[in-house]
């Protein structure tokens, strides 16, 4: 069975691919460039973070894949408050981007208690 973490966040960057070659055809180029960094880098970071070298590399790769996922909701409000995209573009992406920023909340959090846990398991 597929990790929803990793289906919704390879979701998210096709569907942020997708929306960078309709700003683009639009004339955007600044704020789709932005968008499909931050929005692609989320999976791929998700991604480097199923094989880390550690718990706490695992935790730094995720809290880095929740940054880019923040930056991509940043650049979606930008966009539909400045009218390039309308709420049928903007609505679908944005409750995405917010589904993978909540899983990846509570996935940090988890494992930032089994971190301090087994640290205080070692101190005894």
């Amino acid at each position: 069975m597929e990790n929803p973490l990793y289906s919704k966040s390879k979701q998210l960057a096709l569907q942020i691919v997708k929306l960078n070659n309709f700003l683009l055809s639009r004339g955007e180029y600044i704020m789709s460039k932005q968008i499909l960094k931050s929005g692609t880098s989320v999976g791929a970071n998700i991604r480097e973070a199923k094989r880390p070298q550690s718990e706490a590399d695992c935790v730094s790769k995720l809290q880095i894949a929740l940054k880019e996922a923040e930056e991509t909701a940043f650049w979606l409000e930008i966009l539909s408050e400045s009218g390039y995209i309308n709420s049928e573009l903007f609505d679908p992406l944005y409750n995405l981007t917010e589904e993978v920023i909540k899983i990846l909340v509570a996935i940090i959090k988890n494992k930032q208690e089994i971190i301090q846990k087994s640290k205080f398991k070692i101190q005894q």
